[in-house]
């Protein structure tokens, strides 16, 4: 099965629709499958729901589907760093569903798993349990969460080989892997393809059984928060 495809819009042709589930990875802007949201952007789907830690800043990352109005929901962790969302989720514009990082980490990692739900003590007695069932284990409460399944996993790592096999470097490994697993379909952006049985299988984080189509193409590299000091004090 050919899961090579030459750009972002030809590796997401056909699996695009209004309305559909879209897990991303990316922590802050490390890891951000920026190419393929780029075609998403391009492609006008609507009435997107997102389940991704945060929605990068305002032109970069879910951000400038965000500026399109493409997005109707997120499911996320952070809210921080992007005007636009924060706008737009305190005006009603934009839905946005509470999720603690490891709880969202989880119910991604559960989706992918098969498992529709599992319980965690994590927010309870908060707002993130209202309407939830609560449930006690051995004198503790715990609450319930589902899995996550998504139409469709969008990614970014380092390298793959034509199989799908993918290697992450360093912190983008974060949501990458749990989003990729959670998607009916997962779509793949990489710094490098590499031929076949060139990668050590002891370093392959996530194996190509769950990736369906990869890309590769050229990254820009952000930082979010540059901080620096004068030169004598260092």
């Amino acid at each position: 099965m050919k899961k090579v495809y030459a750009n972002a819009t030809e590796a997401l042709d056909g699996l695009l629709s209004d309305g559909m589930l879209i897990a991303a990875g990316g922590f802050g802007l490390c890891g951000i499958p920026e190419l393929l949201l780029e075609a998403i952007r391009e492609s006008g789907v609507k009435d997107l729901s997102f389940a991704s830690n945060n929605a990068g800043v305002d032109d970069f990352g879910i951000g400038i589907l965000l500026q399109t109005k493409q997005v109707k929901k997120m499911i996320s962790s952070y809210v921080g760093e992007n005007a636009e969302f924060m706008r737009q989720y305190l005006s009603g514009e934009l839905e946005l569903e509470f999720n603690p990082q490891g709880t969202l980490a989880e119910r991604m990692r559960a989706g992918g798993a098969g498992i529709p739900g599992f319980y965690t003590k994590t927010g309870v007695g908060t707002v993130i349990a209202e309407g939830k069932e609560h449930k006690d284990f051995n004198g503790e409460t715990y609450i319930l969460e589902e899995g996550i399944f998504a139409d469709l996993a969008i990614v970014k790592a380092w390298k793959a080989d034509d199989t799908g096999n993918l290697v992450f470097r360093k912190t983008a490994r974060n949501f990458n892997v749990p989003a990729a697993t959670c998607g009916k379909i997962c779509v793949a952006e990489v710094e490098e393809i590499v031929p076949r049985g060139s990668l050590d299988p002891d370093c392959i984080h996530l194996p190509g059984i769950y990736v369906h189509r990869i890309i590769q193409g050229e990254h820009e590299k952000r930082i979010e928060q540059r901080t620096t000091r004068k030169k004598e004090e260092a």
